[in-house]
This record gives structure tokens, C-alpha cells and sequence, in this order.
């Protein structure tokens, strides 16, 4: 049963990183919380310890796994800029196999800068099995 279950879970685990080039610096957005990359950008943890996603993670399934002008002008975190903006694409030229016109300047699924009024209220693991919910810190 256990040789079942980790078959199946395979070839999810391994389409996450297909997904990171399916958008403009999917493998180089940074972390806010640390001096690292974020390595599963459309998911809560930075590490992909958990499957939730996040609100850009909702929103590119919802794009069809698709950089699309829509995502590109949408603030999927909330937190003023576009990810598009966040991701190196401001323009919302990008097509995938393209260098992206910057490099990536934040995390469009978790909103930044991290512990600001802006962002006053939004849960998200910020760190390895850590949540911060920014609700109890009173910022």
C-alpha cells in the first residue's frame, strides 16, 4: 500500500518544478523571510514542505498553468504590485523559453515588505514548518 501511495505522490511532486518555468525568474523569485530563493513560489512554504497554495499559486491554475496578460497585471498578494512587477515582467511581454526583461524584485503569492501595514493580517509560512500569522503580532 505505502509503494502505492508514494507512486502516485511522485508525479506531483515532480511537475513543481516544471511549473517554475512556465512564468518569468521561476527559479530565481526570492524569498522574503530569508536569503534564499523561494523554491516553491505558487505555494505557502518556500520549500514546498506543504501543498497549500497561495493566492498566485490559486491564480496561475487558474490561468491554466499560463503566463497570461491577466496574471501579469494581477496583485495576487495584495501588496500593491503586480506580479508581473514582482516577477521581472512589468511589461507583460514575457513568453516562456524568453529572458525576462529584470530579474525578480518579490513574491507574487506572499505579500511584502513582510511585517508591514500593507501586509498586516495575511498568514504564510515563513520559514521551514513555521507559520507567522502577521494577525498576532500586532504590526
Amino acid at each position: 500500500m505505502k509503494v502505492v501511495i508514494i507512486c502516485a505522490l511522485v508525479p506531483l511532486l515532480a511537475a513543481a518544478p516544471f511549473y517554475r518555468g512556465m512564468f518569468p525568474n521561476g527559479y530565481n523569485v526570492p524569498n522574503p523571510c530569508a536569503n534564499d530563493l523561494w523554491q516553491a513560489v505558487g505555494h505557502m512554504d518556500p520549500y514546498h514542505h506543504t501543498m497549500e497554495k497561495n493566492q498566485f499559486g490559486k491564480d496561475f491554475a487558474a490561468a491554466g498553468h499560463t503566463w497570461t496578460h491577466a496574471l501579469c497585471m494581477k496583485d495576487s498578494d495584495g501588496d500593491g504590485r503586480t506580479n508581473g512587477e514582482e516577477l521581472g515582467d512589468p511589461g507583460c511581454k514575457w513568453n516562456v523559453g524568453d529572458k525576462p526583461a529584470d530579474v525578480a524584485r518579490g513574491q507574487p503569492g506572499i505579500c511584502e515588505p513582510v511585517g508591514s501595514h500593507a501586509c498586516r493580517g495575511q498568514n504564510f509560512t515563513c520559514g521551514t514548518h513555521h507559520r507567522v500569522n502577521l494577525k498576532t503580532l500586532n504590526l
